[in-house]
């Protein structure tokens, strides 16, 4: 049987949030998945090693997940079916430290109200860290979410993008009851 072979690399200060106390996360992630994780913990290399290419697959995404900020149980959804992570690179909307950290607080809100309330209105979780904005959810839901995102980073107000966002979400309820 073929051994597959994945290698990631994420932030130092995540480490002990992908192992866990006493390694459990880890240990949880192994045993779920049947892959192998080695973590050099000096470097922030991940290795990942098994026989199932789509766990090997699924579980790449888990640990990206951890790496951008998530917290393991929110990540650990990316194994589900149909439940996707996408990065959003601050970089691609902004070049100065200044505006990315005016632009993290749009997106973030007074008290954390904004991602709230967008997360809230789309079904999905939103992660600000570093120089990324990420997101997990269900993979019809995670485009409307980035859009929104999108739209704050460039300077739309908050007020029209909730409009919009609760628009969607009673089309799509509408969608439901018919059976679409």
């Amino acid at each position: 049987m073929e051994e597959y072979t994945y290698e990631l690399k994420i932030p130092k200060e995540r480490i002990a949030v992908l192992i866990g106390k006493d390694g459990q996360i880890k240990t949880e992630l192994e045993e779920q998945t049947k892959i192998s994780i080695h973590i050099d913990s000096q470097e922030g290399d991940v290795v990942l090693k098994g026989t199932d290419s789509v766990n090997l697959y699924l579980l790449k995404d888990v640990i990206k997940a951890v790496g951008r900020g998530f917290n393991p149980e929110v990540a650990t959804r990316l194994l589900k079916q149909d439940y996707v992570l996408e990065l959003i690179q601050m970089s691609d909307f902004v070049k100065s430290k200044d505006s990315m950290i005016r632009l993290k607080g749009r997106v973030i809100g007074k008290g954390g109200k904004a991602r709230e309330t967008i997360e809230e209105l789309t079904n999905c979780s939103i992660s600000v860290y570093g120089k990324t904005i990420s997101i997990i959810g269900f993979c019809d839901d995670v485009p409307i979410c980035k859009r929104a995102v999108e739209s704050l980073l460039t300077g739309s107000p908050h007020s029209s993008i909730y409009k919009w966002l609760e628009k969607n979400r009673k089309a799509n309820r509408q969608a439901q009851a018919i059976g679409f």
